[in-house]
């Protein structure tokens, strides 16, 4: 899809360790700062109890989850928007990525070394916004200089980018986070143009130890604080899940019903990093497969057929579709068609959540 979320946080947090339990990846988690200097590129199953039940009406051979592209980007450090750390690097790193899945240490334990000695969730977000914001503004200032130019060369249009850009600006003065916020279709063209980073959808990842009920206060405070920003919370044991994940697929629905759990927290994670990318499902099922496809919100029917195949897209006919929900009454597609409920959709038909599609083209 060429959407992905890039991790982020302090050094020693836990990225590299929730990483490779959510990717099955084999990043090096080390407890020294900048383990990670290349961000680790990883591909996270997007779990789906729908796609398990379709898959047993149709008797499909085989069924395909979502995924979604995970980097692991290496920890900041106060002073990174100045080069501290290889900071410039990283910064770079994180403009291409469309979401941040930020990490947050909220556990205690002398032999993982915090970088500034003590943990302090609220602490560890200001450092690492404070930076983004910071190399924002470097941004900013650059294309306000570059714009005005055209403004005195009688660019008219340039005059509204140059007013918005000075509004971004004194915002990021007095601190204030650009995400979350409502922009016109035209702002967010200059915005992402800009890659601010401080402009990306972020899911924080409260990293607690296993079993520590006196992690959930320092939870609680980035619960808190993301409560006002608008944005939400993942808690997770990065240790837990990478035990998890490295026990083989049949083991592991027992092992979390003996520790009382009925899913992991990477399945709320994927399923958080998901609707932070602004990504439906899709369906396609029969008895040779059935898969689920992410789409953006909003797509329509062509473009959808597209992302199974540009051919479908080029040479779409219609899309012959039905909720999964009617499926799930009726108990099969024959009765699905039967009760009237099978639909055939044209080329403005946008794919609406969990819509089971088959798409009919000329080759």
């Amino acid at each position: 899809m060429g959407l992905c979320c890039g991790m982020i946080g302090l050094p020693n947090v836990g990225k590299t360790t929730v990483f490779n339990a959510l990717t099955g990846g084999g990043a090096l988690a080390a407890n020294y700062p900048f383990a990670t200097v290349d961000p680790n590129t990883g591909i996270a199953l997007v779990p789906d109890p729908r796609l398990v039940k379709l898959t047993e009406i149709f008797t499909s051979k085989k069924n395909t989850y979502s995924t979604l592209e995970v980097r692991d980007i290496a920890g900041l450090v106060e002073g990174a928007s100045k080069g501290e750390g290889l900071g410039n690097q990283f910064l770079g790193h994180i403009r291409e990525v469309d979401a941040l899945l930020h990490v947050v240490r909220c556990f205690q334990g002398t032999d993982v070394v915090h970088v500034s000695g003590g943990i302090d969730p609220l602490r560890d977000i200001g450092v690492i916004e404070t930076e983004l914001m910071l190399s924002d503004l470097e941004t900013l200032d650059r294309r306000k200089q570059k714009t005005e130019k055209k403004v005195r060369a009688g660019d008219k249009k340039a005059a509204f980018e140059v007013e918005f850009v000075g509004k971004l600006i004194g915002m990021l003065d007095k601190g204030e986070w650009l995400g979350n916020r409502e922009y016109s279709p035209e702002e967010w063209v200059i915005l992402n143009e800009c890659q601010l980073l401080s402009a990306k959808p972020v899911l924080f990842v409260a990293n607690v130890s296993e079993g520590a009920n006196a992690d959930e206060a320092m939870v609680q405070t980035v619960r808190e604080f993301a409560a006002k920003r608008g944005a939400r919370v993942v808690t997770i044991c990065g240790q837990f899940e990478a035990e998890l994940s490295s026990l083989p697929e049949s083991e592991r629905a027992d092992f979390l019903k003996e520790v009382g759990l009925t899913e992991s927290g990477l399945v709320r994670l994927t399923r958080e990093a998901y609707t932070l990318l602004d990504l439906i499902t899709f369906f396609t099922a029969g008895e040779t497969e059935s898969r689920a496809w992410p789409i953006p919100k909003g797509m329509k029917a062509p473009q959808a057929a597209g992302k199974i195949h540009s051919d479908m897209e080029r040479g779409f006919i219609r899309a012959e579709v039905y909720p999964y929900k009617d499926l799930l009454v009726c108990g099969s597609e024959a009765k699905v068609k039967e009760r009237g409920l099978f639909r055939l959709e044209g080329k403005d038909y946008v794919i609406k959540e969990a819509d089971i599609v088959y798409f009919r083209f000329n080759v």
